[in-house]
């Protein structure tokens, strides 16, 4: 049975982030923990060398993220901005009242890898996200969160 591959939903320019990322950790950062070993060897014992020791879980550390990139790179989903006129997709700035506290939030939609809840960008996949894509201005949607159903009421589409 064949593994089934994750697509991240992405946009072209967090994959070009991405890239001069992962190009930056395979050049410079590899060759500076590289000179970190080397420098920590040269102190002798190394049973008993804190810094080696260190600078061995910093390259662990970088060839994690380095796979990871390499991942995200090669299963990139490129998301085109173009949504149906008027309606919510990735790449929608989207304002919505919560129909319980009267509060308005402004979400932008994006694809998984560029989410930041924290900076107003929401993921397509994420339970808010999921509930908006494909609505309208006026239209109600009920949103199944970990704190219960939440009400939002889409108040504008930018």
């Amino acid at each position: 049975m064949a593994k089934e591959t994750s697509r991240y939903k992405m946009s072209a320019k967090r994959l070009e982030e991405l890239k001069a990322e992962l190009y930056y950790l395979q050049t410079v950062r590899e060759k500076e923990v590289a000179d970190q070993i080397a420098e920590a060897r040269s102190f002798g014992d190394l049973s008993e060398n804190s810094e080696y020791d260190e600078a061995k879980t910093e390259q662990g550390k970088l060839y994690s993220r380095i796979a990871e990139y390499k991942d995200l790179i090669e299963h990139a989903e490129i998301t085109e901005d173009v949504v149906e006129e008027g309606k919510i997709g990735i790449g929608t700035v989207v304002s919505v009242k919560d129909m319980e506290t009267g509060d308005t939030y402004r979400y932008k939609i994006v694809g998984s890898q560029e989410a930041n809840p924290m900076d107003g960008r929401i993921s397509d996949d994420s339970p808010i996200g999921r509930s908006l894509v494909g609505r309208a201005k006026g239209e109600t949607v009920t949103v199944d969160a970990p704190a219960g159903a939440l009400r939002f009421k889409i108040t504008a589409i930018d």
